[in-house]
């Protein structure tokens, strides 16, 4: 169950280095005075304190959303990182405290859209719109988004990026960063710069909005002849390096179709999978972020709506290749060579004793027992979530092995999990192994299977859909 929504309001962005600085320093003060309180507390009742049980509190939980909230930019996006976990790994309190991160953050205030708008299109802005609703209909970590309707009565959806955001991410994901490493839940083993500068550089992206503009188009392009998506239309002709425009389009949030009948919730399970083969495999394209909000449903069409672009990013053919030989192997049943396969590319450290490597052999089990199913898999019968849960908290104890695995290996792997978490949320029931099978029997780079069957360019969708689907009620 997710927590009440805070009431929005207007909060302008900190967009000076020596304001975002103060804020994390009020975060930092703010949790140490918790960590203290409580200690003494626990102190005071006999007990030993335990540094993360301090740490890992609903008050620090609080006080971080609300402050990464208040920065937006590449704090709240590293805090939608971790607001991912939905109760798996982080306990049921702190995740659901956090989820506001993943819903709607405040809008700027009108002075300082204005000041944004202004500084991208030219003082007499107003002129190339019949009209532009100055409220925001969406507002997320890095920018807000507005309809307009531009003098030729194309119905637009208007990203536009808070200022100071760009130039604060290094500054932003070092203090973050700080923040982590004082909570000692961190191994002290753990080389995390090699994930900092490449969480540096995907944010950078992310806030280029000339390139996210191109990976639309691209993505567009790939996508056209699949009739049952819908990619945003580009409108180059508007956009600027701090304001991205395109095409609107209606439709609900992909988790609110839990409420739909189950053929239903599995037809756009299976076809957001069949998605992911296309982009692993054919198009070598994949869009890495898995946050619920990049995807929408339109219930007039029964299409999928795809979003925000700005995490898309190429995939190597290496990588690509590795990929389809680890699947060959994991649906075979081989788990000590499906455990090879992964030391191999990355994806688990080579020095993992025995005890940690048994764990990590029950978790590839797990993760690939959708892939071994003959017919559908029920990802929200099996229990696939809470066995995993215990799998990852059973290699705390060995948690100095752990190592990094390839910046290009971890955007991918969190698009599976984030597909995996959706299935759940879902209560999908899909083949999986169908969908997989015929990737293992190709040669990469050889033989490209016709993917015609799922998007053609359309338009962005950012708030619900109002028109009533037949025969479908969304609570």
């Amino acid at each position: 169950m997710q927590p009440p929504r805070p009431p929005h309001r207007p909060r302008a962005v900190p967009a000076t280095r020596l304001s975002r600085l103060a804020g994390f320093g009020r975060l930092a003060g703010g949790i140490v005075g918790n960590v203290i309180g409580g200690g003494a507390g626990q102190v005071m009742r006999g007990q030993r304190p335990e540094l993360s049980s301090l740490l890992l509190t609903p008050a620090n939980a609080k006080r971080l959303a609300d402050e990464l909230a208040r920065l937006r930019g590449a704090a709240m996006k590293l805090g939608q990182l971790i607001s991912m976990d939905d109760g798996d790994i982080l306990p049921p309190e702190l995740s659901e405290i956090l989820a506001r991160l993943r819903s709607e953050a405040d809008p700027m205030p009108q002075a300082q859209l204005e000041q944004v708008l202004v500084g991208g299109w030219g003082p007499n802005w107003r002129a190339q719109f019949q009209h532009f609703d100055d409220r925001p209909i969406a507002a997320a970590s890095i920018g807000q988004v507005h309809r307009a309707t531009a003098l030729d009565g194309r119905d637009l959806a208007i990203k536009v990026q808070y200022p100071g955001v760009a130039g604060s991410i290094d500054a932003d994901v070092d203090n973050v960063a700080t923040l982590v490493k004082l909570s000692g839940l961190v191994p002290s083993g753990f080389a995390i710069g090699p994930l900092l500068d490449e969480a540096k550089r995907q944010l950078h992206e992310e806030a280029d909005y000339v390139r996210e503009g191109e990976m639309l188009a691209r993505y567009g392009a790939l996508a056209a002849s699949w009739p049952e998506v819908v990619v945003p239309a580009l409108a180059a002709d508007l956009s600027t390096p701090t304001i991205l425009v395109m095409g609107h389009v209606k439709g609900v949030a992909i988790d609110r179709i839990a409420a739909l009948p189950q053929a239903e919730r599995d037809r756009v399970m299976t076809l957001m999978l069949r998605l992911l083969m296309a982009e692993l495999f054919d198009w070598r394209l994949m869009q890495t972020d898995p946050n619920f909000a990049n995807y929408r449903y339109d219930l007039n069409s029964g299409r999928l709506v795809l979003l925000d672009f700005g995490a898309a990013r190429e995939v190597l053919p290496a990588t690509s290749d590795a990929y389809r030989a680890m699947l060959a192997t994991g649906m075979a049943g081989d788990d000590e060579g499906l455990l090879a396969a992964m030391q191999g590319i990355g994806l688990i450290p080579p020095d993992a004793p025995p005890a940690m490597r048994g764990t990590l052999i029950e978790m590839a089990r797990d993760g690939f027992a959708p892939l071994r199913t003959d017919g559908a898999f029920d990802f929200g019968g099996n229990g696939l979530a809470s066995n995993l849960k215990e799998q990852s908290a059973s290699l705390i104890a060995a948690r100095e092995h752990f190592r990094a695995p390839p910046p290009d290996l971890l955007f991918i792997q969190r698009k599976i999990a984030g597909m995996y978490l959706l299935a759940a949320r879902l209560k999908a029931r899909v083949d999986v192994a169908a969908l997989v099978r015929p990737y293992t029997n190709l040669q990469a780079s050889t033989q490209p299977r016709d993917t015609s069957a799922a998007s053609r360019s359309g338009a962005i969708s950012t708030e619900d859909s109002r028109e009533p689907a037949a025969g479908n009620t969304l609570a």
